[in-house]
């Protein structure tokens, strides 16, 4: 596949990282003892590092570590037919790439209610993905979700990398170095 069209870049390329502005979002929320963070390489605002532990001895097998984008966010990417992540640098691990276009507010407690995810999974290694639409798949609070509503990509409100243990296969240390995240029209070739 090639690009047939201009990206639209939301954080990298000619959209600088602003590192300090994106939420963590770990499994210390649920007992957990995992951490992640995402920090700015030699600061400049070209390149981000996601790194951390994830750490899956106080859940039974499982942990997350994850970082997102600043709320509020609403892109209207409808003109486009996925999203491209450039990874410059990995460490071979399996990460998650998360979509929303649904954010409630917070509960009472100041918790974040749940909201339907869209999904992606891929392999940390040196390269630049593209990811389809059709390819993001819906959960809900890590469960599979079939009878989700259609993603509304005139609505895209979340992105986050996360760092998951897909119950014990993955643990210890992780370390990304990501590019930019563009939305983008790719056509087939022959």
């Amino acid at each position: 596949m090639v690009p047939s069209g201009p990206r639209t870049y939301l954080f990298g390329g000619d959209k600088p990282w602003i590192a300090e502005s994106w939420v963590t979002s770990d499994d210390r929320v649920r007992g957990g003892k995992s951490q992640s963070y995402l920090e700015s390489i030699s600061g400049s605002q070209e390149k981000v590092r996601f790194h951390g532990e994830l750490d899956i001895t106080a859940l039974g097998g499982a942990g997350f570590a994850s970082q997102r984008s600043p709320d509020p966010q609403r892109w209207n990417l409808s003109a486009f037919n996925g999203l491209d992540l450039a990874i410059s640098q990995g460490d071979g691990k399996k990460y998650t790439f998360i979509v929303k276009d649904e954010i409630l507010p917070t509960r009472p407690d100041g918790r974040e209610q749940s909201t339907v995810s869209w999904e992606y999974d891929f392999v940390g290694d040196e390269v630049d993905l593209h990811i389809p639409w059709k390819d993001l798949r819906p959960t809900y609070r890590g469960k599979p979700k079939s009878d989700a509503k259609p993603l509304d990509v005139a609505n895209i409100k979340r992105i986050s990398i996360m760092m998951r243990s897909f119950f014990g296969e993955q643990q210890g240390p992780f370390n990304l170095e990501i590019q930019y995240v563009a939305a983008s029209v790719l056509k087939e070739t022959r």
